[in-house]
């Protein structure tokens, strides 16, 4: 069972956006050897007629690049929880060649899970759904995406195009979140350990989670606040005064410049996260009127070999069962 942390994390996870200013420490630059292993495995793909998401590990090898992904696993499970591969020639693919990268990329790191009732393992982060309807999946707007977590172990994102203006990527680490509560709102740790009911957790009705676990020595975190405020409300149990502080609070810290690590994605950037470790957000943007030229980003949602033990209040969360077969 977890138990409520009462002193200060320490270690790579427990980072400051601002410290971070050596890039290489949480950055690759992919070179030509790299891509000419990635567009080696391409081809062996094609050369046995597979195509995506219709094939296995095996049938897009990776030996060469099996030391950077490796490395980079590690990092996410037991380093800073996030990680940035550069200069993925994505202007030389078809749709279908960067589709197929991508998930072979996924699958030589974890198992790709599905995004969506319909199974999609790999999902389109555009600008397409409704900002007035609470049902709108968060990333489906232009507006200010609030710093969350995705029921994963990990997610990627890999960027195709950016926007006219803005779109801003932002990390958070929940090691420091949970660092500056303990120092000044220690009295509101209680409550961030109880359950709530969160909407959209890939199932039909709000399911009850906890912010925050620690089981096993490590700290683990799940949190959209609009999904809390809309569980609640579907369940018809409005949150008291003191759960809405202490979301304030939660906001209030997370938000903060001084803790807060942003970058701008460029074309052919993929962007790894530990759901758990790190909390991922963006800004508003205004797009291109052109629909060739919007921004557009591929997300994979991965269910990781290295991923830690959960406590049994927190359960695992990877993505959304299997479409249920048509009846005939």
């Amino acid at each position: 069972m977890s138990v409520i942390l009462t002193q200060p994390l320490v270690g790579p996870a427990a980072w400051k956006g601002p410290d971070l200013t050596d890039t290489r420490a949480w950055t690759t630059q992919l070179a030509a050897p790299e891509i000419a292993v990635i567009d080696q495995a391409l081809a062996h793909l094609k050369s046995r007629g597979k195509a995506y998401p219709h094939f296995g590990r095996d049938d897009f090898p990776l030996a060469a690049l099996a030391p950077l992904l490796a490395r980079v696993s590690e990092e996410l499970e037991n380093g800073r929880g996030f990680w940035l591969m550069r200069g993925l020639p994505v202007e030389r693919y078809s749709d279908d060649e960067i589709n197929t990268i991508y998930y072979g990329l996924g699958l030589h790191m974890g198992i790709p899970v599905r995004q969506n009732p319909r199974g999609d393992l790999l999902g389109e982060v555009m600008a397409v759904g409704d900002i007035n309807d609470k049902n709108t999946r968060v990333y489906q707007t232009n507006l200010y995406l609030p710093y969350h977590s995705d029921p994963s172990d990990v997610v990627g994102l890999l960027c195709l195009r950016k926007a006219r203006r803005g779109g801003l990527s932002s990390l958070v680490s929940v090691a420091t979140i949970y660092n500056t509560i303990l120092a000044t709102r220690p009295e509101l740790l209680g409550l961030y350990y109880r359950p709530w009911y969160y909407a959209h957790l890939c199932e039909d009705l709000p399911s009850l989670s906890p912010l925050f676990s620690y089981h096993q020595g490590k700290l683990s975190c799940r949190y959209l606040r609009q999904y809390i405020e809309l569980g609640h409300e579907i369940r018809q149990l409005p949150l008291s005064p003191v759960e809405i502080e202490a979301l304030d609070v939660f906001d209030a810290v997370m938000q903060s410049p001084d803790i807060r690590l942003d970058m701008m994605l460029e074309p052919g950037d993929l962007q790894f996260a530990n759901n758990y470790a790190v909390l991922h957000s963006r800004t508003d943007f205004e797009d291109h009127p052109e629909q060739h030229l919007r921004r557009r980003m591929l997300r994979l949602w991965l269910k990781m070999p290295n991923a830690r033990q959960l406590a049994p209040e927190f359960p695992g969360r990877n993505g959304f069962p299997a479409p249920e077969e048509a009846v005939a």
